[in-house]
């Protein structure tokens, strides 16, 4: 028995070095910013997901946010990278750097917040704010800001917010919530980018009334009691996509075989975070370190565990959907989320040129590849990389919108505040492919555990 259990593992390491010298790179870079979604990268270092997939790598901690993590992936110092959805789309479109990188995964669903300071959340009450009522809507300021500019008229100084950069989710989802109640963001208001780690202190210092971020910088200032967190993406948009997994167009192509064996390292690392809520708390000890994130374990846990404090001695509310990352499909790179992006960047004047988004978006996102990885190890993926949001529970939109990307060049100027510098007609003569998109509406799954799930009664065995 012992001859045949030697010689079974003899077999086994071989077979498993016959894989790794498949590999065409073995040492690999991976760049992070210090947010609890940069867990799957983490996880998979530190549970040996990589190591098992025949990989070395070096998860490193980005000091100089989004713009330094954008750099380095551009000039080859990280392999591969935590990016912002929109970010490998910016760089490809030559307006955040200037190369063809490629969204390979989608690391998460949901998991930012909009944060006011004490002095905002005071003056907005008076008109009609009630911070422990959800979800909060922006009228109460766009009444506080009209009433500022009828008593200050042309001295009127807009109130400045943070967020994490121009192309980020963030942006694009404080943009939208003060939208919503007519807020325009370009002319009431200066939104500045401001790195992760970075706003609780800017907040504090006053050099800006709010911001939008991912956690757990929004719970560090809940804590301190230094204002609060009135409103999270989820309830802007219901599971919405967040991080993706980035890297240069020619090294995808150039390493093949490490590149799908990080891209299961990362996903097997996503399942691994859903399959239970005790994986979720060691997973915010894991990244309550000082090479992590850093911040305490408590403070990560309010997010990672499903559930999440607005206001400072309020009770947490549950939401175990706050932190997605493998279930109801949060690591497939849908083209329709990409798309969505572009939606936004056309809207808000960050694109001065039509492009073909149908083209753009295919040549960024990879669900192609995704498929190849996850049949390997057993992740499902919905029927078509194209959906519909805004049509189902668990994809809803705060003002109600529908969001389908056949009708994308419309969805643009369907909005009370917009800001296009591109005119629909332009747009619409290079996008003669909408209406022929094969949209399929995947059914609400959890196929790997109760974390992130909406309801227990939703996993599937």
């Amino acid at each position: 028995m012992l001859k045949k259990i030697v010689g079974l593992g003899i077999g086994i390491s071989i077979v498993a070095s016959s894989l790794m010298a498949d590999l065409e790179k073995k040492n690999v870079n991976i760049g992070f910013i210090a947010l609890t979604d940069c867990a799957p990268i983490v996880i998979a270092k530190e549970k040996g997901f990589f190591k098992k997939n025949g990989l070395n790598v070096r998860v490193i901690k980005e000091g100089a946010g989004w713009p330094g993590i954008q750099q380095k992936v551009i000039n080859g110092q990280y392999d591969f990278s935590h990016a912002l959805a929109g970010m490998p789309i910016a760089a490809t479109l030559g307006v955040m750097g200037n190369a063809h990188l490629e969204a390979l995964l989608s690391l998460d669903y949901n998991g930012n917040a909009i944060t006011f300071g004490n002095k905002l959340v005071k003056n907005m009450t008076k008109y009609g704010l009630n911070p422990k009522k959800r979800p909060v809507t922006s009228e109460s300021l766009k009444k506080y800001i009209d009433s500022r500019k009828n008593k200050e008229g042309s001295k009127y100084q807009p109130l400045s917010f943070g967020m994490v950069g121009p192309f980020s989710t963030h942006n694009y989802e404080i943009r939208y919530w003060m939208a919503a109640s007519g807020i325009d963001p370009d002319r009431d208001t200066t939104i500045k980018p401001f790195p992760p780690p970075t706003m609780p202190q800017n907040l504090i210092a006053g050099n800006i009334a709010g911001y939008c971020v991912g956690e757990p910088w929004n719970e560090r200032i809940v804590m301190a009691k230094k204002g609060s967190a009135l409103v999270t993406n989820y309830d802007i948009w219901n599971n919405n996509p967040e991080k993706v997994l980035q890297a240069r167009a020619d090294f995808v192509k150039k390493y093949p075989e490490t590149t799908k064996a990080v891209m299961k390292s990362i996903i097997q690392a996503q399942m691994w975070l859903d399959t239970s809520w005790e994986h979720r708390k060691e997973a915010a000890k894991i990244l309550s370190k000082k090479q992590y994130v850093y911040a305490p374990v408590k403070v990560l846990e309010k997010s990672m565990t499903g559930t999440f404090q607005y206001v400072k001695g309020d009770k947490s509310v549950p939401n175990p959907m706050f932190n997605v990352f493998a279930n109801d499909y949060a690591a497939y790179p849908f083209y329709s989320h990409g798309m969505w992006f572009i939606t936004q960047m056309y809207r808000w004047g960050q694109l001065n040129k039509a492009v073909d988004m149908k083209k753009t978006i295919e040549s960024v996102y990879r669900p192609d590849l995704f498929a190849e990885v996850a049949k390997e190890i057993g992740y499902k993926i919905p029927q078509s990389p194209w959906k519909k949001d805004g049509v189902q529970k668990y994809n809803k939109f705060m003002d109600g919108k529908v969001y389908d990307p056949n009708y994308a060049v419309e969805y643009i100027y369907n909005f009370k505040v917009t800001h296009p510098k591109v005119t629909q007609k332009e747009l619409k003569a290079l996008n003669t492919w909408e209406g022929t998109l094969k949209t399929v509406q995947p059914e609400y799954e959890c196929n790997y555990g109760p974390a992130g799930c909406a309801d227990p009664k939703f996993v599937t065995k």
